[in-house]
């Protein structure tokens, strides 16, 4: 049988984490203690990157996307025609991981308490229990999440933003870690439902994917030619635990951003509202958002501290669904990546 190990395309990519060397920080006297920890965390993505490219072909700007938003405690919306692995790659990502998963499969006639649960009579008791629902977990796959109306979606308001539910005057708190990821077809709109922008909102990222180049198509036909490469999914392995990703979250929050870029990213959001091409500029919360993952960015990179470049590369995952565009902007055709270029290329880069 052919070698395709020789012609994966993936091989000779230009990954900064992968491109990263391995060190030793024992074998490194000077290096201080957050470049150490850095540098052990990076490890972790490697691991991760590692299990996911088992199945996963490409989409390594996606796969980045995903452990930023994971490690700066965000939710993401993956956005992508059919079949170009959008929920398998949730699911895979849900399995490098060793806390709860759970799927919700988002549909018009769906409840709110199909999402978050019901009260239910305990006739021993006879008591009212509450039952929880499938959005008690740790990693919460919602498919196709606009297709549910918007009485459904409200149910998800909440959790997203406080990791809590409140049902019949009690409050329910989510274990740590949690994340929502969603997914969504933005072609096939029949018998979907617009999602609120206060909803939108409450997602870190919106990751757009595109179809797979030829070469990598070529290699994921020769990849998943035989029935023990189509078996991959059940090989991955669990890479990291809930106490990890919390110490994890800890080591981003100490990654330096001087005033300088605060003030970068604060311009660039402030630029939005006050921008001709667009109805709706972006939130605060933007602007955190901007400021979290850059800071994630730059750890995963292997850096201790954020670049102007981190700051740019974040503001069009975080932008891209916060920002809405003028009804001639719409007309036309243009889109939102486009006007955040403008903003980001006219603002003066800190030095």
């Amino acid at each position: 049988m052919e070698d395709i190990t020789d012609n994966n395309p993936e091989e000779n990519n230009n990954d900064p984490i992968e491109n990263t060397p391995e060190v030793n920080p024992i074998q490194q006297p000077m290096i201080n203690q957050l470049d150490a920890d850095i540098l052990a965390f990076n490890q972790f993505i490697r691991k991760i990157k590692g299990e996911l490219k088992k199945v996963i072909v490409g989409q390594d700007k996606m796969i980045n996307l995903l452990m930023v938003g994971l490690f700066a405690d965000g939710h993401i919306i993956l956005e992508g025609v059919p079949g170009i692995a959008k929920t398998l790659t949730a699911k895979l990502f849900s399995k490098t991981i060793s806390v709860d998963f759970s799927r919700i499969q988002f549909t018009p006639d769906l409840m709110p308490a199909d999402v978050i649960g019901t009260m239910v009579f305990n006739a021993k008791t006879t008591e009212f229990d509450f039952k929880k629902g499938p959005i008690f977990s740790n990693i919460v796959l919602i498919d196709e999440i606009n297709r549910a109306p918007a009485k459904t979606q409200s149910a998800l308001f909440e959790v997203m933003e406080e990791r809590q539910i409140s049902v019949d005057g009690t409050t329910y708190k989510m274990e740590e870690p949690y994340m929502v990821l969603a997914t969504q077809n933005p072609i096939e709109q029949e018998g979907t439902y617009k999602l609120p922008e206060a909803q939108l909102d409450r997602f870190v990222f919106r990751i757009r994917l595109n179809y797979p180049s030829l070469e990598e198509e070529q290699y994921l036909l020769r990849k998943f030619n035989t029935p023990t490469k189509r078996n991959d999914l059940l090989n991955i392995s669990t890479v990291i635990n809930a106490d990890e990703i919390k110490k994890f979250r800890g080591l981003i929050n100490q990654v330096h951003i001087s005033d300088q870029l605060t003030d970068y990213i604060a311009q660039i959001i402030h630029n939005t509202r006050n921008n001709g091409d667009l109805f709706l500029g972006a939130s605060p919360r933007a602007s955190l958002a901007i400021m979290q993952t850059s800071k994630a960015f730059a750890a995963i990179h292997g850096r201790s501290f954020v670049t102007p470049d981190d700051i740019q590369q974040m503001c069009y995952p975080v932008l891209n669904h916060r920002v809405i565009l003028n009804s001639e902007k719409e007309i036309e055709g243009t889109e939102p990546e486009e006007i955040i270029k403008e903003i980001i290329t006219k603002i003066e880069v800190p030095r």
